[in-house]
């Protein structure tokens, strides 16, 4: 059976249910291929499970923090409850998701695992598709190295993994210190799971700045045990525990016996069996297309791509911004468009939280780019003070040519809503002036950007030094 269509989106995860209402709005023959389950990543396994989770252990966590505010708590968490919250309202989300999909008509959509004939030519469910454009938003999947994959068997456990639990296992070694593993790290340990959390060289939550980096293992190693430069020497099976043989930081050889071993250490783009070399797009070492970040073009090929398969910015919002460009230009093919990209946004909702905004410290550093940093410590800042959560420091950086400001890395409390203000000034170009002529109340958290850009004000009026 041969289909003809304008547009062919593999995947209907967030970025192509993005692609799907953009390229359907410009064109009437659209078809929707996914392999299944239907839900999206973000929904079943991702973000809101996890927040779930999350939120579960903020409530443990602050309990047994209440002894500094005079009041004496007693936690006990009930494991199958926990979990059970978790899979109930994770199977809500996900049916919401469901329920906006059966307003996309049945002749637009296909279950099935697509791959490429030919250039524009797509096998799925005993059907050959033949579109004008294709766009790859096929997601991606926990990535496990190879010392984890061979001996662990049922010990070993990707992210994915944890939402299938019915309750809280007694202990769990987690590999990798990004934004899942300190996330589901800390989680699990506030909800009385024995956890360890090992990295590798010293990466926490995708910082670069290494003061705020510091500030950040500072603070997560005054609660949970964890390693961001560990030297694991090797991870087996002993009967039904996981052996992890690694050296401390001074050092010292250790044995720790763990039930799971939580493998965090990134994702990769869903492209196995897809027959990339087919489509006719030249790919990276990585294998992932080469594509251009304002079209999201793969060359000059009429092959788009969206979300997590583009391996760039793997968050939802995006995935849904990159669903649109990538869906509009593919219906509007061959008359491509390029189109400005969001201000980089990312969030990791450990405690304290750690976010970046705009340009890194790592990018400002690599274009030798002229520019000052204000700093705030929240250590003494009134509101985290009061709240009991008075750790971590925000680093703002501004151009020293314009006084722009160019982007933060912070590790604080309620880092996610002082990101958000960060964000929204970086997408509007707002200079360090502009931002302090904006309001700030009194006591808020918020106030400790305007210390941040009292700092980056005062050191753009001191003299550059001079370069060796």
């Amino acid at each position: 059976m041969n289909r003809a269509v304008d547009v062919a989106i593999l995947g209907a995860g967030t970025a192509g249910l993005a692609d799907y209402h953009a390229a359907a709005a410009a064109s009437a023959r659209v078809l929707l291929v996914d392999p299944g389950p239907l839900g999206t990543t973000c929904a079943r396994v991702g973000f809101m499970p996890s927040k779930l989770l999350l939120a579960a252990a903020e409530v443990a966590g602050s309990a047994r923090r209440a002894d500094r505010f005079g009041i004496a708590c007693s936690v006990q968490v009930n494991g199958p409850q926990v979990m059970d919250r978790v899979r109930r309202e994770r199977d809500g989300f996900v049916g919401h998701v469901l329920a906006g999909m059966s307003h996309i008509p049945a002749e637009h959509q296909l279950i099935g695992r697509a791959h490429f004939l030919a250039p524009g030519v797509i096998e799925a469910s005993g059907q050959t598709i033949e579109a004008r454009a294709v766009v790859l938003a096929t997601g991606s999947t926990p990535l496990v190295p190879p010392m984890f994959a061979s001996s662990l068997g049922d010990r070993l456990i990707v992210s994915d993994d944890v939402f299938a639990w019915t309750t809280l296992p007694e202990s769990v070694a987690v590999f990798g210190c990004g934004g899942i593993g300190l996330e589901l790290g800390q989680a699990l340990h506030r909800l009385g799971v024995r956890v360890r959390v090992f990295g590798r060289h010293g990466s926490i939550g995708s910082l670069t700045d290494p003061a705020v980096r510091d500030a950040a293992q500072v603070a997560l190693r005054s609660e949970i045990a964890i390693d961001a430069e560990a030297n694991v020497r090797e991870v087996r099976r002993e009967s039904d525990q996981v052996a992890v043989e690694f050296e401390d930081r001074e050092g010292r050889p250790c044995v720790e016996t763990l039930t799971f071993a939580l493998v965090a250490t990134g994702r990769r783009p869903n492209f196995a069996g897809l027959g990339l070399e087919k489509a006719g797009v030249a790919v990276d070492a990585g294998g992932v297309p080469i594509f251009d970040r304002n079209t999201l073009q793969c060359g000059s090929a009429p092959v788009f791509i969206a979300g997590d398969a583009s391996d760039d910015t793997p968050v939802l919002h995006e995935a849904v911004d990159e669903g649109k460009i990538a869906g509009e230009n593919a219906a509007r093919y061959p008359n491509v468009q390029s189109k400005p990209r969001l201000s980089r946004l990312r969030i990791t909702f450990c405690d304290p939280q750690i976010a970046l905004v705009g340009s890194t410290f790592e990018e400002l550093s690599r274009r030798d780019e002229p520019h000052v940093v204000g700093e705030v410590s929240f250590e003494e800042q009134g509101r985290s003070r009061i709240l009991g959560q008075n750790c971590g420091i925000g680093h703002l950086y501004a151009s020293r040519v314009s006084a722009r400001f160019l982007g933060a890395e912070i590790v604080g409390p309620h880092a996610e809503h002082l990101a958000h203000l960060l964000a929204w000034a970086h997408q509007l170009e707002l200079t360090i002036d502009q931002m302090l002529a904006m309001p700030f109340y009194h006591p808020v958290v918020e106030e400790a950007l305007r210390t941040a850009l009292r700092d980056a004000q005062r050191r753009l009026k001191l003299p550059q030094p001079l370069r060796p």
